[in-house]
């Protein structure tokens, strides 16, 4: 494979194998972990907690809510794997077929949605595999994060941080725009994408690169892509730019019901100097890369809530053969969602 044979990104993944997991901490999955490639770089000003708080301020410190994604709708499917995702990785998460724990929801702190627009960046987060071979993976409408170190990110909320009255300093956020323009991209694409303003026929992204393991034992780093099957369901001309929360749920409840919430789980490939660690960018030529289908998920029911209140889907959660991105922010994540939730508890 490409990655291990003349990838210019072989010292990188050099370092990843050297810090091949060990038994560790057992995760929420069920999974063996070892954390030592999630801890947060102490180097840094913001830290986990630091930025929960940033979040919870932007908010207005709201109580016994996600400080991100606070709205959505908890579903449950199944997991069909492709003949050729062992080709990139032995993960038996993703070459074995399972039942799927999955979460739609929507940016923001506010868990009482009251509609949405085609600028809101959507998730998707789903559970893959049994408890001895568990993966959470994390997604967004969006192919980059906001921002690219935990500092920046730090200062990009605190400068949306409302004053008493609840009015925000434009000035502020222009001024902090203006500096840091790798801040904008992901408003800028959601301005473009002309997305309808419900979760079912949108394509979401895993920003971060992850270094995948095949049963050759060949390492190569790919991002993950979940495309509806099908296609896009495009926003239609006379669709309308804001929907109510309700018209969100019912149709995602109608879709699934006729059978229609299908998505291929993709992985796009590395070339050679492909950034890795900086989850604002895309790859050269991202939308063009060769892909693999991994396999299909199929939501099947809408599941109660507060199934997927009672834990978070924790991105250091990996079964074998997929290791954690080495970019800041993920190394960040594990920590910040631990926090959230005992603090939402």
């Amino acid at each position: 494979m490409a990655g291990t044979r003349n990838n210019s990104n072989r010292a990188t993944i050099a370092a990843i194998a050297l810090g091949r997991r060990a038994p560790g901490l057992l995760g929420c999955c069920g999974q063996t972990q070892d954390q030592s490639m999630t801890k947060f770089p102490r180097g840094t000003t913001a830290t986990p907690a630091s930025i929960v708080d940033a979040l919870n301020a932007v908010a207005g410190e709201r109580t016994r809510v996600r400080a991100s994604f606070a709205a959505g709708q908890c579903v449950h499917g199944t997991y069909i794997p492709s003949d050729r995702s062992v080709e990139i990785t032995k993960s038996r998460s993703f070459s074995r077929p399972s039942r799927v724990l999955a979460r739609f929801s929507m940016d923001g702190c506010n868990p009482e949605l009251s509609g949405a627009d085609r600028l809101s960046l959507r998730g998707f987060s789903f559970r893959l595999g049994r408890d001895d071979y568990c993966s959470d993976i994390l997604t967004q409408s969006a192919p980059v994060h906001f921002a690219r170190t935990l500092d920046q990110m730090q200062a990009y909320l605190k400068a949306r941080i409302p004053d008493p009255k609840g009015k925000l300093d434009t000035d502020k956020v222009k001024a902090f725009s203006a500096a840091n323009p790798e801040t904008l991209s992901q408003a800028a694409y959601l301005a473009t994408s002309q997305l309808p303003t419900g979760f079912a026929g949108a394509t979401y992204w895993g920003v971060h690169s992850f270094p995948a393991t095949n049963a050759d034992d060949e390492t190569r780093f790919i991002k993950l892509k979940v495309v509806p099957v099908g296609g896009d369901l495009a926003a239609k001309a006379d669709e309308a730019t804001t929907t109510s929360a309700r018209a969100i749920y019912d149709d995602l409840r109608n879709r699934i019901a006729a059978g229609e919430v299908r998505f291929s789980v993709i992985a796009l490939l590395d070339r050679p100097n492909d950034p890795v660690l900086d989850v604002t960018i895309r790859w050269p030529d991202e939308d063009s890369r060769d892909e693999i289908r991994l396999g299909t998920i199929v939501i099947t029911g809408v599941e109660a809530n507060a199934v997927c209140d009672a834990s978070v889907f924790d991105p250091a959660n990996l079964a074998e053969g997929l290791d954690h991105p080495l970019d800041e922010i993920f190394a960040a994540r594990r920590e910040a969602y631990a926090i959230s939730l005992a603090r939402r508890r």
